[in-house]
């Protein structure tokens, strides 16, 4: 007899764990209380990408003198159908994401998911029906949602979250951003392209402070939103957030990150806003589970520990995606690897996640790609390492469609050329990221991506030009 699979969460992990143990000849069902596809799908990756485009193309079109083309009358920004298209793209996804699963005989269960006890799962829709389902093996993909902070709640209206920002049925004209990490950064970006004044408040002393993100592509980050009239505020916190009318007072502080030589630099003071958008963080959805009930322990956040394998402290039970929390990588292709590497263990493989190349995608204007060591980890990690740099100005695709701002850098090992790292800011760099992944995953030097041809004109040409500029 098949082994019994339930999958609860059919977001990027779950619903590829399913559709790998169903390829391994297991018996699947996968439990999903909304909609197939997860944060992603429908409140993360997809939606604000949708929105993205939707900007991109309005800069463009108050660009288009510069490219030879003149455009009679005014070009507007359409919220309304912005969000249709959203919507419309969205239903397409979770229909295909339907049809795999069907395909693959795996059954889709809408409803809450609850473990009943040691091998039964309840699923409950709307009405309150409840089925059991039992199962050998359970795999939890259960994500997370915008972190709600107690200081100033989300109201929907004024003090939004990211689900929020997504929803939006009109622009505000002003709108102050907490948190300058990728969300933050990446709707910023978005936002100001469709006309609104946006301030992003930062408590690092830079934007986008993450260990991934190499420092150069934080300041070119910021000297591009400066160009676009984006403001941005570091090693500050925002303490109140008080609602006068149509509009918020906001008061900053001085960040509790920073040291007393910088203290005496900063100098908060107050912004006055139509909204505010709170982007720091996630939290844990672990909680109305049932995991008590099979002895489950959670950390003090809410987040499921998990050992190589994706197995969870009770055997059986595996756990992927954003519910691991941030020690894990909290990236919808992180959970897909995941989700396959729970999936072969379930039906009695030995898989182990490895995590060493996870490429990093960042939709900010311009993109930022990154993968492997930065400069800092390596020189942290005590390894003699050699840097080099090429600015995107320096290529004729580049200067053909007029993104010319931007720069690659590879880190490599000094002595054997080896790529350590690779980090990419500028045009379409969540595309050319994906070679840095295969030079870094399969140990390949810096000679090897100069002899390897690339097209003419391109832009992936910025990854020889920055192999031979090593001197290979």
């Amino acid at each position: 007899m098949a082994e019994k699979i339930v999958v609860i969460g059919a977001g990027p992990g779950g619903y590829v764990a399913a559709l790998k143990a169903a390829q391994l000849g297991g018996d699947v069902t996968v439990v999903e209380k909304e909609h197939p596809g997860g944060t992603c799908l429908n409140w993360g990756c997809i939606p604000s990408k949708i929105m993205k485009t939707s900007a991109d193309l309005f800069l463009k079109t108050r660009e288009a003198r510069d490219y030879g083309i003149k455009i009679d009358g005014g070009v507007a920004v359409d919220m309304a159908a912005i969000m249709a298209r959203k919507q419309q793209i969205m239903e397409t996804q979770r229909k295909g994401i339907l049809a795999l699963l069907k395909k693959s005989n795996v059954q889709f269960e809408q409803g809450r998911g609850y473990i009943k006890e040691q091998g039964v799962v309840s699923v409950a829709d709307d009405k309150c029906w409840e089925k059991e389902i039992h199962y050998d093996r359970l795999i939890l993909a259960v994500g997370t949602e915008p972190l709600n902070i107690s200081q100033f709640p989300f109201d929907g209206k004024q003090i939004l979250s990211s689900n929020d920002l997504l929803t939006l049925e009109s622009l505000p004209q002003s709108l102050v951003i907490v948190g300058g990490g990728v969300i933050g950064c990446e709707f910023a970006c978005i936002l100001s392209a469709l006309g609104v004044d946006v301030t992003v408040v930062e408590a690092m002393n830079r934007l986008l402070p993450l260990p991934s993100v190499d420092e150069g592509c934080s300041k070119i980050l910021q000297r591009e939103m400066k160009k676009r009239k984006i403001k941005f505020i570091t090693d500050q916190v925002v303490e109140t957030a008080e609602k006068n009318g149509d509009l918020l007072t906001i008061t900053l502080g001085v960040s509790p990150f920073v040291d007393e030589k910088r203290k005496k630099r900063v100098k908060p003071g107050t912004l006055v806003a139509e909204k505010m958008a709170v982007c720091i963080g996630r939290s844990a959805l672990s909680g109305d589970l049932g995991l008590e009930n099979i002895g489950l322990d959670l950390d003090d956040k809410g987040w499921i520990p998990v050992n190589q394998g994706m197995g969870t402290g009770v055997d059986g039970v595996y756990a992927i995606g954003d519910i691991l929390g941030p020690r894990h990588i909290m990236l919808a292709h992180v959970a897909s690897h995941e989700g396959m590497v729970a999936a072969e263990n379930a039906m009695g493989g030995s898989a182990v996640m490895d995590y060493t190349a996870v490429p990093g995608a960042i939709f900010t204007m311009p993109e930022i790609g990154n993968v492997g060591l930065t400069q800092a980890q390596a020189r942290e990690q005590g390894l003699d390492v050699t840097c080099a740099s090429v600015n995107f100005r320096t290529l004729g695709k580049a200067q053909a469609i007029g993104e010319i701002a931007g720069e690659a850098k590879i880190v490599a090992d000094t002595s054997t050329g080896k790529v350590l790292g690779v980090h990419i800011t500028g045009p379409h760099a969540t595309d050319l990221i994906a070679e840095g992944a295969l030079a870094v995953t399969k140990e390949l030097t810096v000679s090897d991506l100069a002899h390897t041809i690339h097209a003419h004109p391109t832009l992936a040409e910025i990854m020889s030009e920055l192999a031979f500029s090593f001197g290979v």
